[in-house]
């Protein structure tokens, strides 16, 4: 399959959001909420969760938005790392106490349409404030929520045998627009924790779905490569399993073993010192 992702996403991330929503929508209303979905979470509270990240990110771009009814979130995002969402998670689950499927999903639903709505005549060159004090670009944002509802409608699907996919032309906006996003404006401290390798490190993401991303690791940083240089490692991804790989839903065994991730290049061994900086929670 070509590429799909335009220059700005603009043209994809919007209708990528409302379908993936719809679907997600269909899908949650026949899980019974305590269901356990995860190692910690049920149905109710992962539609909780859900709904508290639609709820921030219209509040992010209205300001007419009704913000999240949590003492302390404000002064606690800025300094959210990689290493502390579940924190930042753990205290908005605690405030918000719904658990009502019904009421989430309508929540949600309505969250997703004031987004799109609020947003439709918006550039897709503005940023907005984020986690750790990153900056993200608004087809960013719309790509980080997408990610969301096709990890957790796995989630979903994969604890009652309900049928469910992540299209990899929806799962490449995370790393095109949303990754790509964070570096090209400021990831702030959202990756720090970590002692970084002291090498630079070159990789190559190339997909079959979007244009190929060069990345650099130097000085504890990761920044955009110039266009000329030679990777020291070429990752080769179908998006959906990289995705469910990068979040701890498969392992990276499986993800390589079934060709799905090809890691390649000269200095192959190089990756898991990029991705010890490069990361995102699991």
């Amino acid at each position: 399959m070509s590429a799909t992702i335009t220059s700005d996403g603009w043209s994809t991330a919007p209708a990528a959001l409302a379908e993936t929503a719809d679907r997600f929508l269909a899908l949650a209303r026949s899980v019974p909420p305590e269901t356990m979905v995860t190692a910690e979470w049920t149905a109710a509270e992962t539609l909780a969760h859900l709904a508290s990240v639609a709820w921030l990110y219209v509040g992010l771009v209205d300001p007419a938005g009704e913000p999240l009814p949590v003492p302390g979130l404000g002064e606690q995002l800025p300094l959210v790392t990689v290493d502390t969402v579940a924190d930042a998670n753990d205290l908005v689950l605690r405030h918000l106490t719904v658990r009502d499927p019904a009421q989430l999903l309508d929540r949600l639903r309505r969250d997703v349409d004031r987004l799109l709505a609020v947003c439709a005549d918006r550039s897709p060159d503005e940023v907005v404030p984020w986690l750790g004090d990153a900056r993200v670009p608004l087809p960013g944002l719309f790509a980080h929520l997408v990610n969301e509802l096709l990890l957790h409608g796995w989630d979903l699907a994969r604890a009652t045998g309900r049928p469910w996919s992540v299209p990899s032309r929806d799962a490449v906006l995370f790393l095109d627009l949303f990754l790509a996003g964070v570096v090209r404006h400021g990831y702030g401290r959202l990756l720090d924790g970590v002692d970084p390798p002291r090498r630079r490190i070159v990789v190559r993401f190339a997909s079959a779905y979007a244009a190929p991303l060069t990345l650099a690791l130097a000085d504890g940083r990761v920044r955009f490569a110039a266009p000329d240089e030679r990777p020291d490692v070429r990752v080769r991804f179908d998006p959906a399993t990289l995705n469910l790989m990068m979040f701890g839903r498969i392992s990276r065994a499986r993800a390589v073993l079934t060709g799905r991730v090809r890691v390649a290049g000269p200095r192959p061994w190089l990756l898991p010192g990029f991705l010890k900086v490069f990361r995102t929670p699991s």
